[in-house]
């Protein structure tokens, strides 16, 4: 009988992180507030050191106009010893295309992004038409861990 070698852990590079967010399109969101704490999964777009999402109206975005600092946290699992996450954290920013000229150019852009994994969102032909918010998450920090079994 072989003895089974012990997993590696180790920290992603930054091209190793910003690899597996920009080939990823489901991650999770956490928030805060006061003495709650939530998370939940959502769709994104990385793109030029922003998360791009979109949401329905309800409590995230309550509370995320309160408190827009969040963490976001993708992961590629593919064993117990074999995985690779990455974490965000960031300041959400929501354009609001009614609101001014800058809101209006970044409510478009965030649209176009979007687009890039759902070429129907925002038109007749939207599969998720509730979803009309539109979240920009600047990524202030990114880092990665992974763990190799081999």
């Amino acid at each position: 009988m072989t003895a089974a070698k012990r997993p590696s852990f180790s920290e992603l590079s930054r091209a190793e992180a910003l690899a597996l967010l920009e080939r990823n399109h489901v991650g999770r969101i956490a928030f805060t507030f006061h003495d709650h704490a939530d998370i939940e999964p959502i769709g994104y777009v990385y793109r030029d050191g922003w998360l791009y999402v979109r949401t329905s109206p309800g409590t995230k975005l309550s509370t995320v106009h309160h408190h827009p600092w969040v963490a976001f946290q993708v992961d590629e699992v593919h064993s117990p010893f074999d995985w690779r996450s990455v974490v965000v954290h960031g300041t959400i920013y929501i354009p609001d295309p009614e609101r001014s000229a800058q809101d209006r150019q970044e409510y478009d852009a965030a649209v176009e992004v979007l687009r890039t994994i759902d070429a129907g969102a925002f038109t007749d032909h939207d599969l998720t038409p509730h979803r009309q918010r539109v979240l920009r998450i600047h990524a202030d920090e990114i880092t990665g861990r992974q763990a190799r079994s081999e």
